[in-house]
This record gives structure tokens, sequence and C-alpha cells, in this order.
């Protein structure tokens, strides 16, 4: 037998007050009549409550009063060992908003080509809390979160030309996405910091600048892994330029007035193989046919297969009924109780 409340336990004063005060009224009331003769002289001349039926009375209404309390305290019996096991990964999306990504070597582009990967992604979520990093030279950033289509709405408008800043930055990008899995100023509550952590990075592989394979050494120190979606043709495509209102307007041409181009070159793929090797994770390439984020969402599973024991429990049986049903009984007798006994009525002859 445990109590879950045991706080409520000294509340148990107040029957014992109640009981104390009608022990002491009725010690005082005796003392006075016997001042007046022999107490079963006076019994018979005065017509008083009955001590028994008032003691029944005081009875019945005291362990009423510690039925209640005990009821309050929450009896509880028996106890089983019940685990709590946590399903679920913690996962970030770095997605490239670069203009390369604006490419049309995949149909209809690199980056709504991207965007229907990462829709089909989420849409084979279960249980997992998913945070987004859109990039170029800088980075937007939503954090973790279990409300799917929420985190949907916010890359879904978005373009190239909604970036602060033009270019590519991956390691930038990777290691905002470090600090949202694992941040560093802030206590991280100890069931989720047991969840595993990925980051898929989905870009074409061109970066103008940082340091993006020190980005991977630092997510790989926490444990962090990342899996990487190449995306882009490996010959060299133009890059279209659109207006505000999304007419297309030719191509994008450097300072020299000559056209850029872009591919995912066997130099890029290296590099993006590297960062993924870094942190145990692993480097894909998205086909035509959603194979490349496919197999990303079989190696997150693999994560999700060995599921992680937060804590163990102990469950007890709730036995309040116990004391409740009699206290309830022991009020009810209080309450009829009368406080004499009736005497027969005698005839005068």
């Amino acid at each position: 037998m445990r109590f879950a409340n045991p706080g409520v336990l000294f509340l148990l004063v107040l029957p014992l007050l109640v009981g104390a005060v009608q022990i002491v009224g009725i010690w005082v009331r005796r003392r006075t009549l016997g001042r007046f003769g022999a107490l079963e002289t006076v019994d018979l001349q005065l017509a008083r409550p009955s001590p028994y039926l008032r003691a029944a009375k005081g009875i019945a209404l005291f362990l009423g009063m510690v039925g209640v309390v005990l009821c309050a305290a929450r009896p509880q019996y028996g106890g089983r060992i019940q685990a709590l096991k946590k399903r679920g990964i913690d996962v970030v999306v770095a997605l490239d908003f670069s203009k390369s990504m604006l490419a049309q070597d995949i149909q209809p582009s690199r980056l709504e080509r991207a965007k229907l990967e990462l829709s089909d992604f989420i849409s084979r979520l279960t249980g997992d809390r998913i945070g987004l990093i859109a990039f170029a030279g800088d980075t937007m950033r939503f954090p973790l979160t279990s409300d799917y289509a929420a985190a949907t709405v916010f890359w879904q408008g978005l373009t190239p030309y909604d970036m602060p800043v033009g270019g590519t930055a991956i390691g930038k990008a990777l290691t905002a996405a470090t600090r949202m899995l694992s941040p560093e100023d802030q206590e991280q509550d100890a069931e989720l910091s047991k969840r595993s952590k990925v980051i898929v990075l989905i870009t074409d592989g061109e970066d103008h600048f940082g340091d993006p394979q020190a980005a991977a050494a630092q997510a790989a120190e926490r444990g962090i892994a990342i899996h990487v979606l190449g995306i882009g043709s490996d010959s060299p495509e133009l890059i279209p330029r659109y207006l505000d209102d999304g007419t297309p307007m030719g191509y994008q041409r450097d300072d020299k007035g000559e056209y850029v181009t872009t591919s995912l070159s066997d130099k890029n793929e290296d590099s993006l193989r590297d960062i993924a090797t870094q942190t145990s994770g692993r480097y894909f390439r998205a086909g035509t046919d959603f194979t490349g984020m496919a197999a990303v969402i079989d190696e997150i599973r693999k994560l999700k297969q060995s599921e992680v024991q937060a804590r163990q429990i102990t469950v007890y049986e709730e036995v309040f009924q116990w004391f409740l049903i009699p206290s309830f009984a022991l009020f009810l007798m209080a309450f009829l109780l009368p406080d004499r006994f009736s005497r027969p009525r005698r005839r005068v002859v």
C-alpha cells in the first residue's frame, strides 16, 4: 500500500481534534452532572442524550473523516513496471535556394524537383520532428516541429529571389542545422536529447564560400548524421532569370556579360560525398522517380528501428474506493442515529 499524495495525510489531525473535543465534552458534562448526585439517578431524572449513542455518532463521524482524508491521499496498491519508449527522430532538412537551383536539367527545375522530393519525404514522416533550413549565401530557418503542414507552408512559396544574400554557403547551412539539433546555450529535455538526429542536405553541390567539411566535422562530433541528396546533371546547364512576377527573362550572365552555367560535376559530388562520409551518413543522387529521397527515408527508418527506452515507471492500482464507500456509510450513520433511546410511556391508571 502506498499513497500518491502523502502530503494530504496531515489533515488526519482534523478528525483527531474533533474526537478530542467530543471526549473532553463528555467528560466535562459527566463531571458537572456528578455534582447533583449519583449519575444513575440523574440519568433517570433528565431526558438527556444517551452517552452511548453520542459516542457511536462521534466514532462514526471520526472514522468517516479519516476515510475522506485517506481518499484524498490517493491510496494505491500493487505495482507493475512499465517501460515508456520514444519513437521518432529529429530531422533538419537543409534545402538549397541558390539561383543555380533554377536550372532545368532536372524537370521542371532543380528547385521544384527538390521541393517535390521534400514534400514526398515529409509525407512519410511519422512521429518525427522536422526543422527546415533554406539557404543560399545566408540561411532562413524554421524550428523543429511535428506540425508537418506548418513546415510545408514555410518552404513551399520560397524562391531564390526571397533569399537575403545570393551565392551558396553549404557550410553555413550545415552549421545552422547542427545548432538547431544540438543548441549549445540551452538545456535540452532529457527525453528529446536521446532521439537520433539527422541532417538531410539537398543541393546541386556548388559552394561559393565557407568550409562545409569543417561544418560536417562539427556535426559528427555531436553525433549527427548527414545524408546528402545531390540534384542536377553532370553537364553544364544555363540558369534562367525571372522577373518578380515570375516572367522568364533570359538567362543569368556574369559581370562580363557571359552566360553562367551550372552542373553537378564529379568534383561537387566528391565534396558532397565527403560531407556524408565524415558523419557516417550517405550520399545519394536524385533520380527522376524519387529514388534518391526514398533511399534517404530508408536510412532514417533504420535509425527508428532502434527504439530508445526513455524511462521505466511503476504503475499502481488506485484503491481510494476502499475508503470512500465506508466513509459515506459512516457519515450516513452519524446523521441518522438518534440522540437518545426512546422510552415507552407509562400509562396513568
